[in-house]
């Protein structure tokens, strides 16, 4: 049997730079036979490097079958490299352009969210330019304490839980400091949980996988990068803090969304459980994939494998199936 050729994207100029080295390298290790994957490294410039030595994605792209898309937030994940893998007509794992790009936005998400009756926190936005009346507008539309995160990044890069007003005007420089377009959101008080979805498994167009229970450390209220990949949270898989029916509402938004923004092959969805109902945070559409990661647990709780995950997204970017 022949063996496929797939290029593992990893690095990229990104913020979550480390977190991509960490889900690339996972994938090269465990990309089962008969694929053969090959390192391809971008570097915090934008250069690539197939097998180690400078190339451009138009030389990598011609020695490859499919690439597996193992980036993490700007560039990889913003719908910038799938447009690039687009015209050079290779096949990738994961979101498609616009899909991407309006899954990375959090505001038009939200927006997408909303139109598909799928509950979301309240939120405002704000350009860097509207930094003199920002804080004020917040105050006088949001009640504290108020989530104050970047738009456009991923793994809470830059997420802040500000509970005054000096504290929410620090959170926006700091933010703005990230990206030119920062989020501010209600906060929610509640239990977080997560949910992945896989396209065309088990008979099923998108299966929910079991969702995850978080618990964050005491006297955090927010779940943020650090805890995220310094092993402080808990977490729970199957997640038996969750009811059958809260279960079974978290399964069903995150398979609601992940068809509103029209995602392909894979995503995690985050949510609140408050006490007026479920609340969708936002949806990953590259989730990350290290040994800490949550996508593998949820799997592993279904009886799937990590190799038999990966050879699945292969096919489906393989056989182009959207």
């Amino acid at each position: 049997m022949s063996q496929t050729r797939v290029g593992v994207l990893r690095g990229g100029p990104s913020s979550e730079y480390e977190v991509s080295l960490e889900t690339g390298r996972s994938v090269l290790e465990h990309l089962p036979e008969p694929y053969r994957p090959v390192d391809i490294f971008i570097d915090r410039a934008g250069n690539w490097h197939y097998a180690g030595l400078p190339t451009t994605p138009a030389r990598a792209a011609r020695q490859v079958d499919v690439f597996f898309n193992a980036l993490h937030g700007e560039y990889g994940e913003d719908g910038r490299l799938q447009n690039l893998l687009d015209q050079l007509g290779a096949p990738y794992t994961g979101s498609g352009v616009f899909a991407s790009a309006v899954g990375m936005n959090k505001a038009l998400a939200k927006e997408v969210f909303r139109r598909q009756g799928i509950k979301t926190p309240l939120g405002l936005s704000f350009w860097r330019d509207e930094a003199e009346t920002a804080a004020e507008i917040i105050f006088a539309k949001l009640p504290p304490p108020w989530v104050v995160k970047p738009l456009d990044r991923g793994s809470s890069v830059g997420l802040t839980l500000a509970r005054s007003y000096p504290a929410l005007a620090a959170a926006l420089v700091a933010a703005w400091e990230i990206s030119p377009r920062v989020l501010v959101e209600e906060y929610i008080r509640g239990r977080e949980a997560t949910c992945g979805v896989l396209d065309d498994f088990r008979g099923r167009e998108h299966y929910a996988l079991p969702p995850i229970e978080i618990r964050r450390p005491d006297g955090k209220a927010v779940w943020d990068y650090t805890d995220k990949y310094s092993g402080a949270t808990e977490e729970i898989c199957p997640a038996v803090g969750l009811t059958s029916e809260e279960k079974a509402a978290v399964e069903q938004a995150a398979v609601a969304a992940h068809r509103a923004l029209g995602l392909r092959h894979y995503s995690r969805a985050d949510f609140i459980l408050g006490r007026r109902g479920i609340y969708l945070l936002e949806v990953n559409t590259l989730p990350g994939l290290t040994p800490t990661s949550l996508l593998p647990k949820s799997l592993a709780a279904v009886g799937v494998s990590y190799p038999q995950f990966l050879a699945h997204l292969v096919n489906l970017a393989r056989d182009g199936r959207a």
